[in-house]
Order: C-alpha cells, then sequence, then structure tokens
C-alpha cells in the first residue's frame, strides 16, 4: 500500500482501516464566510443545553496553546503549528441508560473563520483521535467531534454486556444518536464561546464517518449545510459480512498465497488495464472496465522473500474468488468483491502459526469484530470454519438483525435536497477495505428514487478516484481538497464539475487529475504529458 499509514492492532496490520485526517484548507481567497466572524474570543465554559433526550453532565473549557497535536490511540498521527484554541469539552448521558458520550469542541481563539465543522470516526471510533481536530483549527474552523461514550477504532469493549447481550445504548449512540447531538451541542458550543452563530456548518468524515455524513443527510438533514463524506461505509451490515470473505475463501479452498503472490496479481491487473484510458501511464482510470482474468498468471514464477514460487490453479481460484465477490452456495451475489487493482492483503493476509508453521488466515480486525461479536455473541468464535453455506446465513442475519440501526442506504434524500445541503463523496476505486461498487450502486439508488441523475446533481456528486486504495486522497497515497469544493458549492453555488487531485500512479510517482463527476470517466487526449491533469478529459462510460 502506497505511504500507507500501518499500525498493529492485535497482531494484525490495521492499515489506515478507516482513517480520517482532513487535509482540507478551504482556501480562504475563494470560501470566506459571509458575515464577519469573532477575531478574538474568551475562553469559558458556555451555558449548554442537552438535546432532546439527554441530560448535560458536565461542561468544561480549557485554553490550549496548540502547537504540536499528537493524535491518540492507535492510528496516532500529528499535525503541528496549530494556533491556541479553546477545547470545551461536554459529556451528556440519556437518563436510564447508564452511558455517558463526550462531545468536545475546538474554538480557535484568534482568526476564527466563521465556520463550524464535525469529524466523524474510524472504525470502531465515533470520532476524531486529535488530528483531524487540530488540523481543522489550524484552518480557521470551529470543529466538534464526539466518541458517542465506546472506544478506540479496534476497541470493541463495548459491545457486549456481562451476559453477553448486545449494548443497544452504546450501539445506538455510535451509529446515529451520538452523531446529531455532537451537531446540536458544538453549534450552541460555538454559539457561547463567540457569541454569535456560525455562518455555515460542515461535516467531514471518511468510511465510518463517511457513514455517518450519508446518515446524518437521511436522518437529520438539517444539521449541516454541506457533507463530505468519502469512502463511505454506506452498506454497513453488508460490506462488513462482505469484507471476511476473503478469508472464508481461503479457508474453505484450503489456499493461501502469500502476501507477494496476492500483490503480483494485482500488478499484473493494474499492467493489463492501464491503457484502457488511451494512455499507458500507471494509472487505472476506469476500474470497472478492468477484466483481467487470473489464471492468465497460472504457471508464472516469482520471487517471494529469496524463493521462487510458481501462481497455481488454486492461487488463481482464489483470487477469482475474491475479485467476484460473495455469492451464495447457489450462485446468487450477495455483494461486490475486493476491485481489481485493489491491494489483496488486507483482506486476504495469511502467514505461518508461530508455534506449528501452518500457515492460517489473519482476518482483518474490523469485520472479524463484527461477525464474531455482533452476529454471533461470542468473542471466541472460530472464523475459519465458516462454510460458504455459513457465509449466506451470516450475511443474511447481519442485514435482518442490525440494518434498522445502523443501516445507511435509504435512498430518499429528499429532506436533505430540500433543506439546501450539499453532498460530496470521493471514493478510491482501489478501496482494499470498503468496495467502491457499494457506493456507485448508493449513487444509483438515489438517481432512481429522486428524478434521475441531474437532478440528483443538483445537491449530491461522486467523484471517483483512480489507483486511490481505503481513504486515500487524506494524504496516504494522494490528496484532494473536499472541503474546498464543497465550500464553493455551498457558499458560492459553484458546483464542483470536477474534483482536482494529485494520485499516486504505479511507479510511486505523483500525478495530477481532475477526478470526473460520476459517470463521467477520464480519458487522455492523445498528446500531453500524462502526469498533467490537463492532459484528460471526462467523457460519457459509453463513449469511453
Amino acid at each position: 500500500m502506497k505511504k500507507a499509514l500501518t499500525v498493529m492492532a492485535a497482531g494484525v496490520p490495521l492499515v489506515a482501516a478507516a482513517v480520517c485526517l482532513p487535509t482540507a484548507s478551504a482556501d480562504e481567497t475563494r470560501n470566506t464566510a459571509t458575515t464577519t466572524a469573532t477575531t478574538t474570543a474568551a475562553c469559558a465554559a458556555p451555558s449548554v443545553k442537552a438535546p432532546a433526550g439527554a441530560r448535560v453532565e458536565s461542561v468544561t473549557a480549557v485554553r490550549d496553546a496548540g502547537g504540536a497535536i499528537h493524535g491518540s490511540g492507535v492510528l496516532g498521527g500529528d499535525v503541528y503549528d496549530v494556533p491556541a484554541f479553546c477545547k470545551v469539552t461536554v459529556t451528556l448521558t440519556h437518563p436510564g441508560q447508564d452511558d455517558h458520550a463526550t462531545v468536545q469542541t475546538w474554538l480557535p481563539l484568534e482568526k476564527w473563520n466563521g465556520r463550524f465543522q464535525a469529524i466523524g470516526g474510524s472504525a470502531y471510533a465515533a470520532g476524531d483521535n486529535g488530528v483531524g481536530l487540530g488540523t481543522a483549527v489550524k484552518n480557521g474552523y470551529a470543529v466538534t467531534t464526539t466518541d458517542a461514550g465506546v472506544g478506540d477504532v479496534v476497541d470493541t469493549s463495548w459491545v457486549l454486556d456481562g451476559q453477553g447481550r448486545i449494548n443497544r445504548t452504546a450501539l445506538k449512540n455510535f451509529a446515529s444518536r451520538s452523531q446529531h447531538e455532537a451537531a446540536v451541542v458544538g453549534k450552541e458550543v460555538v454559539n457561547g464561546v463567540y457569541a454569535q452563530r456560525a455562518a455555515y456548518s460542515y461535516f467531514t468524515g471518511c468510511s465510518t464517518g463517511g457513514r455517518q455524513g450519508y446518515m446524518e443527510a437521511q436522518a437529520y438533514p438539517d444539521d449541516y449545510d454541506g457533507i463530505l463524506a468519502d469512502a463511505p461505509g454506506i452498506n454497513w451490515t453488508q460490506f462488513e459480512v462482505a469484507t471476511l470473505w476473503p478469508q472464508v475463501v481461503l479457508n474453505n479452498e484450503k489456499t493461501y498465497p502469500t502476501d507477494c503472490e496476492l500483490k503480483a496479481f494485482t500488478a499484473a491487473a493494474v499492467k493489463a488495464c492501464d491503457k484502457l484510458d488511451g494512455v499507458t501511464d500507471g494509472v487505472v482510470n476506469d476500474a470497472s472496465r478492468c477484466d483481467f482474468d487470473p489464471r492468465r498468471l497460472i504457471g508464472t514464477k516469482v520471487v517471494c522473500d529469496g524463493k521462487e514460487l510458481t501462481i497455481t490453479v488454486a492461487d488463481a481460484t482464489v483470487v477469482r474468488k475474491i475479485w467476484d465477490g460473495p455469492r451464495t452456495t447457489s450462485g446468487q451475489k450477495l455483494w461486490s468483491g475486493v476491485p481489481i487493482g485493489a491491494d489483496l492483503t488486507g483482506l486476504a493476509h495469511s502467514q505461518p502459526d508461530a508455534a506449528t508453521g501452518v500457515v492460517k488466515g489473519v482476518p482483518f480486525p474490523v469485520p472479524a469484530a463484527w461477525v464474531q461479536l455482533f452476529l454471533e455473541k461470542d468473542p471466541s468464535f472460530d472464523l475459519t470454519k465458516i462454510t460458504y453455506s455459513d457465509f449466506t446465513k451470516l450475511f443474511q442475519q447481519s442485514v435482518a438483525e442490525y440494518d434498522d440501526v445502523i443501516g445507511t442506504s435509504d435512498p430518499d434524500l429528499s429532506g436533505f435536497r430540500k433543506s439546501g445541503g450539499k453532498l460530496i463523496t470521493w471514493h478510491g476505486q482501489a478501496d482494499q477495505f470498503i468496495p467502491t461498487q457499494g457506493t456507485v450502486d448508493y449513487r444509483k439508488q438515489v438517481e432512481r428514487q429522486m428524478g434521475g441523475s441531474q437532478r440528483v446533481d443538483d445537491f449530491y456528486r461522486l467523484f471517483l478516484a483512480p489507483d486511490t486504495d481505503h481513504c486515500g486522497l487524506n494524504g496516504q497515497d494522494g490528496s484532494a481538497d473536499g472541503l474546498a469544493a464543497l465550500t464553493d458549492w455551498v457558499e458560492h453555488g459553484k458546483a464542483p464539475e470536477t474534483l482536482p487531485a494529485t494520485l499516486i500512479n504505479a511507479q510511486g510517482e505523483q500525478v495530477d487529475r481532475d477526478l470526473c463527476a460520476y459517470p463521467e470517466v477520464s480519458r487522455y487526449k492523445g498528446h500531453g504529458d500524462p502526469s498533467l491533469a490537463a492532459s484528460f478529459r471526462c467523457v460519457s462510460p459509453s463513449r469511453h
């Protein structure tokens, strides 16, 4: 994975599973809020009225000198040169439910830009670890996040109670309630500290944060003027089970390709499909058209850790099933697979057992926890025993049991459109953790529900990022300033036709691209430097 933030969790690589580190600057020259913002503020605890159904337990305010902010928890990270800010912490509870959720708001003491921003979470964390907050303050925003009363990205200690039952209150907070309450509380804190309301309110998030953004648009359409919801886990109850599929394939086929061999399949696919956009430049501009057959590698020799290995029929079968995605035993498609071109080692990783040397699959911790805790209610449940038939039952159980709690795939966004809200999403076409096709399918459903693509484009635009992995445009394998595009749209009515981005090609080189608004795709003009966005144009897929 190019420029990935890699950390260890429970002995398993957590490769930026759902990290959201906003890089957006919302350039002040183009996007100055229309009201004059407070330039200086005192840091004192404001009076905060509890949202409906909640009770305020405490409100504190602390002046922070800023400087370097070091991200907490597994994901870590750093942001530097953060100006002084006021940190207001509000703790909420819901009477009779024995919960405690914290809403934290950071407010620049000088040069507030007049805007409010809320930041979503990552994996099983409901909110930001400090890096996104610091970045927002550095860019002039008053910014809010909530922990929903749960833990860090792979902390699932809250899921089951002492009797092995689902903690429904915590799940409700994590799924939706706490995010809405953060919007209400955060805005109130801003008004209390600055003695004026924010001119505009925005939500930003990726992965879990992306899911939260869509939840806000569907359930609380008046919370935000603009939502930037990237690489979103929209179909949570489906994709969480679907992303365990690669491990189910490994175990049922009893074949465990090495990471090196998996990377060889990906590299071959990228090489074969690179030229589909009219130029060989190390970037697959339309991954949906890549139909590389992994059987083409059968018999190919690859060198892995100094050993020469030969790609087998069994290896190709495993990769084909992973790319194809989960199916029932009768062949019915359940969900999309890992996109061709994405890093297969994220979900299909395996390694020798330290004691026996026997090779075993290593499940990614997020879907593993979903199946073990939310579905089986048993932390020790042996995932290696899941048959193809079992998998179908788990998939169906997940939807039936939790879709009404954490499902965020309602295509009716009429409330959000009526409120005047704008929604932007980018999603990497090489997303190894959340299949890109799920986001595309949701967009299609919205179009069917709400009168076609042109009407939907009036308030909701989707951009697919070639060769970009999970949340990759947040500075891991590229960058894009989605928040600047969003503020332009919300505040000046300038709808983004394209989203300028920096991508990393197969050779590890930076290339500039203008991401095309879905459904258009990028095609080389036939002349010009392939590393420059100006050498490409957006065209209809039918002409591509």
